[in-house]
């Protein structure tokens, strides 16, 4: 935003500190009523005609700017990808723990990554880790629905949840 004499234009529309409009007139007049004030000249509209300053302590507004970006940055909450690992012949227990796992994760509002690694003959049948990650997702429907359906990549096939909305 361009402030004081960065300003190029000869004629300016002046609204004052307290939103009051001043109204059109030069640019040198606008910028002795800011410095009377101890204040700047900011140019807030510069595509209309003519161009709109506002006389403002721009210190003060680039603080309140950080401030608020700050406070949004502070309220944002990254979703995290967790990634649990399964193989094709997961036993019972095995599968009710990383199941239980998995829902944590999910409730706290990540994403849940569930990756199954086909090694040696296992890749010749990979309808039981296809069944294996569809028995997950079966298992989490309540809270969770399917972000990536089951998918191949080289040698580990993988499904991603999300919680429901």
């Amino acid at each position: 935003m361009p402030i004081n004499r960065q300003i190029k234009a000869k004629e300016v529309q002046v609204i004052g500190a307290d939103g009051e409009k001043k109204g059109v007139m030069p640019f040198d007049k606008a910028l002795g009523l800011a410095e009377e004030q101890d204040m700047d000249l900011v140019l807030v509209a510069p595509n209309a005609k003519p161009q709109v300053c506002k006389i403002m302590n721009y210190g003060k507004y680039k603080f309140e700017q950080a401030k608020k970006e700050k406070e949004a940055r502070k309220n944002q909450k990254a979703v995290e990808l967790k990634e649990i690992r399964v193989s094709t012949n997961i036993g019972d227990h095995d599968f009710e723990f990383k199941s239980k796992n998995a829902r944590k994760f999910l409730e706290a509002g990540n994403k849940v990554k569930l990756s199954l690694r086909f090694r040696g003959r296992e890749l010749n049948n990979m309808k039981v880790g296809e069944a294996v990650l569809n028995k997950f997702v079966e298992d989490l429907s309540d809270i969770a629905t399917v972000e990536k359906r089951p998918l191949l990549e080289g040698k580990t096939m993988f499904v991603i949840l999300t919680k429901n909305k």
